[in-house]
């Protein structure tokens, strides 16, 4: 379980704006933490690795005090059980794959975890590679692998795809969803892709000028919005869910979601991440595969 507060000011292109964010985080679970740029996201995520400082600050981890400014505790860097992945990749150019993830273990941490995620996340036959030799969703594996290596109580991931396309977004996905689950992480994701989001996350904290304006599961945050009835918009597939004998797929086109009756003979053509258009004939949507 996370516990955390702060109160800190923060200097921004608009002026001063208050940081004030208080949440607690079950372990095991993915939290997205979504807004516009400049509202604080990244100055969490930095407070809870220890590596940026705030006036008023509790944090909490497994019942372990990693700060109080109050009592004056302020827990090290090095000593805090943290995984951080930047937009850029971070990794050294002078070691192999395979030594980039061996250089982030502890002295007495066991070095069968780096032949573990190379297995993984399919990178065996990249190990004596150099990060240079690699492409950029590549490094953006070994990237991951090596922040969560030491099996950190908290995987803090700082906008970690925005930089690939749209299909080798949706295979890092799959590696961050294997790996979160399969380390039983606690995971905190910065994104402002909203399939991302929906993909991944258990819970969103949707942030503006320094506050948590709303919170809750994906499709409670940004379900409010509908289009209407007569429309033929290009989405992406977030979900696809069983209801009685009829399924509903859940199609994200910008901020809006649009629920689409379909049948188990329909729902073949389909898959989450699909690209497809929808459009309304007669007040009954219809959805079709987008070669």
């Amino acid at each position: 379980m996370i516990k955390f507060r702060v109160h800190k000011t923060l200097h921004t292109a608009e002026g001063i704006m208050p940081l004030d964010i208080s949440f607690e985080l079950e372990h095991g679970k993915l939290l997205s933490i979504y807004g516009n740029s400049g509202v604080g996201k990244t100055t969490i995520l930095r407070i809870l690795a220890g590596l940026t400082s705030a006036e008023n600050l509790q944090i909490e981890v497994d019942n372990e005090v990693w700060d109080d400014s109050e009592k004056n505790i302020h827990l090290a860097i090095k000593k805090r059980s943290v995984g951080f992945l930047f937009q850029d990749y971070a990794l050294f150019p002078n070691l192999t794959v395979k030594e980039n993830l061996a250089f982030a273990l502890n002295k007495n941490d066991d070095k069968k975890l780096v032949d573990e995620l190379l297995e993984l996340m399919e990178l065996q036959q990249l190990q004596s590679t150099k990060p240079l030799e690699l492409s950029g969703g590549q490094q953006q594996r070994v990237a991951l692998a090596r922040a969560i290596v030491r099996k950190p109580k908290i995987l803090l991931l700082d906008e970690p795809l925005s930089a690939v396309d749209d299909e080798m977004r949706f295979k890092l996905q799959d590696y961050i969803l294997k790996t979160h689950q399969q380390y039983k992480l606690t995971t905190i994701l910065i994104s402002h892709h909203l399939p991302e989001i929906f993909r991944l996350a258990d819970h969103v904290m949707m942030i503006d000028k320094g506050k948590i304006i709303k919170e809750g599961s994906p499709s409670n945050v940004f379900a409010e919005q509908r289009i209407s009835s007569k429309f033929k918009v290009i989405g992406e597939i977030i979900a696809i869910k069983k209801s009685d004998i009829i399924y509903i797929i859940s199609v994200l086109s910008a901020n809006n979601i649009i629920k689409v009756i379909a049948t188990e003979d329909e729902i073949v053509n389909f898959k989450v991440g699909q690209k497809v258009l929808v459009a309304s004939k007669a007040f009954n949507p219809l959805i079709q595969a987008i070669p």
